[in-house]
Formats: structure tokens, C-alpha cells, sequence
């Protein structure tokens, strides 16, 4: 008997320890819903039980009001400080639950995934990019939010959430940026001196218990910081963890680019991780760049330790995009001066290439009609200048001369006109515009313009001899005037044509 006693008060020890240990590991922790109106969280958030052979405890609790505790003779609450004990006379291994229903408003930001790109560049230059995606662990809002209750009364209505978090970045960190999938945040605050980068971020939106956002925040910092060379390869020396201090991450992933043409890569972490690697296509990459992926879960401020991501890289790789670029644009420049130079047709005498000769030559034809026509215009001008300048001084023969001179430039213009019209009637590629050509000209305006523009030259000059009153001369030029109009927009029409085609 007295063999067997020994072992059965061991396995009694035991099981009485195990019982102990799993009674305080044990931690009830009930739906926590917050009303929109009120301080106060309507059911218990943790209920502790502790071994009441302690002579002393002391449980400090984070602030606000203790709604409610377990009540003992010796039990004393102290602002925030609950006290219990001492105790004497308790019989070995007996225990007593204690129960603390607290305010705690605190706000509870928790990373359900948080993506952290470290892209390296040897060309001064390390890019990080943190991806979010934060909730609000607290108290469940309970009922509806008004935002006009919300603004009026913050510290009240609003005091479970919480409307900014703080990155503290390294201290020279620079092109900072804070955006979502809507674009860009203004709401953030920046400071930093030689020691620290600190960042400030507000969300959209307030955001209570259950409620979550995502985000994004970048930045860039100097290589030389970062990146050091030792033992012939360079090495990547970084913290693990998120510049937020105060979240609680469920999963997070770093993703460390590395320039192309990175091999012999390692990895020294100071704990354990997933590692895994993968391939990330950028501008100008031929093969790739690796990317060292490590991923781990619940991760808190205890993790934001540093680590090692060791590589080789060969400076020559450096000159690779830039020769790309050079090389690119060199032979896009000789192949635009090849083809210039080069005739693409097959034959002198295919029908294509006579068809684009002629072709070439309506369009020269057409030009010289244009610049025709313009000259009859500047000729019209200056009949009209010297009818200006008869009225004001008088002068008839001045006049005359300059209406004689138009007539013998009507003349020369008529026959070079004539000329023109004959060879490009006589081209067979200008069946497309001949038509229109010659229905907007009339086939005869720019004759019938010519006449009745020296006719009513005439006769203002004849008037003006025989000393007629001004409004006779209106009268009897109305209708040549009229029509000169009309044959004059006929042919600014015309030209606006031809300088189309």
C-alpha cells in the first residue's frame, strides 16, 4: 500500500496543478456591443478568475469607470486600482473567481492582413508600400450612426472609436504618401527632425467597433541607410515589423523586391517565418525580379526587430535599362530614316504608282488654282482701296490707272486660270474633285466676277465725274454690289475646299 500511495498523490498533485494552471489561462470573453448614445459597454468584457491562495493582488486597470468587481472584506478599489487581500488562514490550492466589469474605451485597431513591399533600386532609392487592411476589434456599435450627433459631441458620443493612427517612419524617409482606393487622403499630419518620421493618419471616417478600412501608405528612403555590402555581397538590414505600434496584425507579408539580376539570396530572421520567393515583372525587366516573400502571423510590436535579406548583384546589370532605352530609341530613329529614303513601290510603271504621281500632280495643279483665286481677291482689295481713295481725295486718274492695271492683271490671272482648269478637267484622278470644283466656281464665276467688279468701278468713276449725289451712286451699284458679294463668298468657299483635299 504504502507503494502505491506515493504515485496516487503525484497524479492528485498533478491533476490539481493542471487544474489551477487551465482556471487561470481561462478567459470568458462575451459579445461586447456599445451603445451609440452611451460611455458604457453593456455586457462584461473579460472575466478573470484568480487563485485566492495569493495573499496580495493588485490588478491595475486601464482607466474609466469599474462598473461592477467581486466583493470580498478585503477587497479595496482605488481610483484604478483594484486591490484584494491579504489573505491568511486559506487551505492549500483553494481558489475563489473575481469578476471586473470596466470601461475600457481604448481603441482596439487590428490588422486583418497588412502587405509590406520593400523595392530596392541601386539607383539611390529604397520604395516601401503598405498595404491595410484595419478593424476595429471593441465594442460592436449598437443601433445607427449619425454623424450629426457624432460632430456635436465627440468625446461623448464618439469616445469607443478611434479617428487616427500614428507611423512612426525612419528619420529620413521622403515622398510620403496616404491614399485608399478612392485616391488620395489629405487627412494626415507629418513631422520629423534627424531622429524621426512620424506620421499621423486619419481614415475617412470614424471607425467603431466592427467597422474596418483599408489603405495605403509609401515611402521612399536613401539606399545608403539600408543597404550595406560584407563578405563580397550586399545585404538588405531593415525592421520586420509595421511602423503602427499600436496594431495587432493578424497577418502580415513582406515582400522584398530585389533589383534584376539579384542571385545567391538569403535570409536571416530572428524568429520564425514562411519563406517563399516569387517572380515581379517591372518596366524594362527581362527576366524578372526576385521577390523574398516571409509571412507570419499575429505579429505585435515585439516582432519589429530587425532582419537580413543577403543577395549579389553585379553593378554592370545597372547599365542594362539605360542601354535598353539608348538602343531602342537609336534603332527606332534608323528604321524611320530607312523608310523615308526607301521607295516601297514595285514597279516605276504598276498602276499605283502611277495612279499616286498623278495623284501627286492634281494636288500640285489644285494648289496653283488656290493661290490664283488668291490673287483675284488681293486685286478686288485694291479696287476697292482706290474707290476708298477717290472719295477722299479726289483723284480720278489715279484711280483710272489703278483700274486699268487690275484689268491687264484680270486678263494674265484669266488665261493662267484657263490653263489650269484645261489640265486638271484632263486628269483622271481628278474625276473625285472636278465636279465639285466646278459646280462651287459655276465654271464661269471668277469671269462673271471680273466684269461686274470693273463695271462697278466705272460707274462709281463716271459718277464721281459727273458730280452725282451719293445716294444715285448707291442705287446704281446695289445690285452689281449684291452679286459681287455672292461671287466673292462663292470663291473664299472654293478655297477653303481646295485647301482641304
Amino acid at each position: 500500500m504504502a507503494r502505491s500511495t506515493k504515485p496516487l498523490c503525484c497524479a492528485t498533485v498533478l491533476l490539481l496543478l493542471a487544474v489551477v494552471i487551465g482556471v487561470l489561462a481561462s478567459t470568458a470573453r462575451a459579445d461586447l456591443v456599445i451603445s451609440k448614445a452611451e460611455r458604457r459597454v453593456d455586457l462584461t468584457s473579460h472575466i478573470v478568475r484568480v487563485l485566492a491562495s495569493l495573499r496580495t493582488l493588485t490588478i491595475r486597470l486601464p482607466g474609466g469607470r469599474v462598473e461592477s468587481y467581486t466583493r470580498q472584506p478585503n477587497a479595496k478599489l482605488v481610483d484604478s486600482e483594484l486591490k484584494y487581500g491579504p489573505s491568511t488562514d486559506l487551505p492549500p490550492f483553494s481558489y475563489s473567481p473575481v469578476i471586473v466589469h470596466f470601461e475600457n474605451n481604448n481603441p482596439f485597431a487590428v490588422a486583418r492582413e497588412v502587405v509590406r513591399e520593400i523595392e530596392i533600386s541601386h539607383w539611390g532609392n529604397v520604395q516601401i508600400t503598405e498595404h491595410y487592411n484595419i478593424v476595429h476589434g471593441g465594442a460592436r456599435l449598437k443601433g445607427e450612426f449619425s454623424r450629426i450627433d457624432y460632430q456635436s459631441r465627440p468625446y461623448i458620443r464618439g469616445v469607443s472609436s478611434f479617428r487616427h493612427l500614428i507611423a512612426r517612419l525612419p528619420p529620413r524617409a521622403h515622398s510620403i504618401y496616404y491614399r485608399d482606393e478612392i485616391g488620395n487622403i489629405s487627412t494626415s499630419h507629418l513631422w520629423g527632425d534627424s531622429k524621426k518620421t512620424q506620421l499621423e493618419i486619419e481614415p475617412r471616417f470614424p471607425l467603431f467597433g466592427g467597422w474596418q478600412t483599408t489603405f495605403t501608405i509609401g515611402y521612399g528612403l536613401p539606399l545608403q541607410d539600408f543597404v550595406f555590402t560584407a563578405n563580397g555581397k550586399r545585404f538588405l538590414n531593415i525592421t520586420f515589423g509595421s511602423p503602427m505600434e499600436e496594431v495587432l496584425i493578424e497577418k502580415f507579408t513582406v515582400k522584398v523586391v530585389l533589383p534584376e539580376g539579384s542571385k545567391d539570396i538569403e535570409v536571416s530572421v530572428p524568429f520564425p517565418t514562411k519563406q517563399s520567393q516569387e517572380v515581379k515583372y517591372s518596366h524594362l525587366d527581362i527576366v524578372g525580379r526576385p521577390v523574398v516573400v516571409l509571412e507570419k502571423l499575429d505579429v505585435i510590436p515585439e516582432h519589429n526587430l530587425y532582419f537580413q535579406v543577403y543577395y549579389s548583384f553585379n553593378n554592370i546589370s545597372l547599365l542594362r535599362e539605360p542601354m535598353m532605352l539608348i538602343t531602342g530609341f537609336f534603332l527606332m530613329f534608323v528604321a524611320c530614316i530607312v523608310y523615308m529614303r526607301t521607295d516601297m513601290s514595285i514597279s516605276k510603271n504598276s498602276s499605283s504608282h502611277l495612279a499616286k504621281l498623278q495623284w501627286d500632280e492634281v494636288q500640285a495643279t489644285v494648289q496653283k488654282i488656290q493661290g490664283i483665286f488668291e490673287q483675284y481677291l488681293a486685286v478686288h482689295d485694291k479696287l476697292e482701296a482706290s474707290l476708298r481713295d477717290l472719295s477722299r481725295t479726289g483723284d480720278i486718274q489715279t484711280c483710272k490707272a489703278a483700274r486699268k492695271a487690275a484689268d491687264a492683271q484680270f486678263k494674265e490671272l484669266s488665261k493662267e486660270l484657263k490653263s489650269l482648269l484645261t489640265s486638271l478637267q484632263s486628269s483622271p484622278q481628278s474625276y473625285q474633285i472636278w465636279p465639285k470644283v466646278c459646280r462651287r466656281l459655276d465654271c464661269k464665276g471668277e469671269r462673271e466676277m471680273q466684269e461686274k467688279l470693273m463695271t462697278r468701278h466705272s460707274t462709281v468713276v463716271d459718277s464721281f465725274e459727273k458730280k452725282l449725289r451719293g445716294q444715285d451712286v448707291e442705287n446704281r451699284i446695289a445690285q452689281q454690289q449684291q452679286k459681287i458679294a455672292a461671287l466673292r463668298q462663292e470663291i473664299e468657299s472654293l478655297l477653303e475646299y481646295i485647301s482641304e483635299i
